[in-house]
């Protein structure tokens, strides 16, 4: 009986943790195909639209500079809050 509950311990973190940590997704420096993996309601269309907004602009200053893109609005950007990261190194947010 032990083995089997430890059996079904080690199931569940080996399949279930990953599924339950939101995988996350730095904009500054994703591609679009990851970008749109890693957000909801975020297609490849609308991540391309993220990528060129960011090759035109520079990196995204805040998490609510995403809604300056075409497509994204104030609701995408809380539903992915916890998704999204802004890794910029201090020298390319400088520029």
């Amino acid at each position: 009986m032990k083995h089997a509950i430890r059996a079904a311990l080690a199931a569940f973190l080996l399949f279930a943790l990953p599924v339950l940590r939101a995988e996350t997704v730095d904009i500054n420096h994703a591609s679009a195909e990851e970008i749109a993996a890693a957000l909801k309601g975020v297609g490849l269309k609308r991540a391309q639209a993220i990528v060129a907004w960011r090759e035109a602009h520079g990196p995204f200053p805040s998490v609510e500079a995403l809604t300056q893109v075409k497509g994204i609005g104030p609701a995408t950007v809380e539903r992915n809050r916890q998704r999204i990261r802004l890794d910029t190194p201090p020298a390319e947010a400088a520029q």
